[in-house]
């Protein structure tokens, strides 16, 4: 049986990922001129920015400038502000659904916030918010999602957890939560989803209309105790 339905925000709830991304991109090129970084641009994908840039500095021999990662989070956000759109159809699956809903995000809080509110999504979600911020280890550790279980007074078994890159997916999965994956954000390479089903998971949607129906199966039990 399921008790609470947790969804990621970043490509899960707000169409935000090829923003950030091209933003970053934007800026890394703009500070290292000589360095191509946008072959790699793609195994940004789910991971904390902070980690990612330190996977540069090592890839690429460079130094990040003191303070980068709150300038380019701070220009990601205006970014978003300005252009991001909630995923078609979230708010009416969401309100469709018979569970209560949270966010869990690899993103800062108030950015996580600020895309709950874009996306309509405020009263449906309310102060279940839960950004990586607050635990030692992002995502795909499973720390924020246990600490959100727990701050929500629930089991993690008894979570389903909508998330849409495999960091996030491996998280929810080593919290002990049942996931569903989410392949129908504009970031979203083409075969992804072919690539899920070879690491085993067999619950994927490409639209949020079929949400509604695949939780209401999760509740009844029907899930069987499959993870994902």
């Amino acid at each position: 049986m399921i008790d609470h339905l947790i969804c990621d925000c970043d490509g899960v709830l707000v169409d935000s990922e090829v923003i950030a991304d091209r933003v970053m991109l934007e800026a890394l090129t703009e500070t290292f001129p000589g360095v191509n970084f946008k072959p790699v641009m793609k195994t940004a994908f789910g991971q904390q920015t902070s980690r990612f840039l330190t996977h540069l500095e090592t890839k690429f021999g460079i130094a990040m400038p003191a303070g980068f990662v709150d300038t380019l989070g701070a220009r990601v956000g205006r970014e978003l502000a300005r252009s991001v759109g909630p995923i078609a159809g979230v708010r009416n699956a969401l309100q469709r659904v018979s569970l209560p809903v949270a966010v869990v995000s690899n993103s800062w809080m108030e950015r996580v916030r600020a895309s709950v509110q874009r996306a309509g999504l405020d009263e449906i979600v309310g102060e279940r918010l839960f950004s990586a911020e607050q635990v030692a280890k992002p995502k795909p550790y499973p720390d924020v999602y246990l600490f959100a279980a727990k701050t929500l007074g629930v089991a993690p078994e008894r979570c389903l957890v909508v998330e849409d890159s495999i960091a996030g997916l491996t998280a929810a999965r080593a919290a002990g939560m049942m996931t569903i994956a989410f392949v129908g954000a504009s970031h979203i390479p083409e075969g992804y989803a072919h690539v899920l089903r070879q690491s085993g998971v067999t619950r994927i949607i490409d639209s949020m209309d079929d949400l509604p129906a695949l939780v209401e199966a999760g509740m009844r039990g029907e899930f069987r105790g499959v993870q994902s």
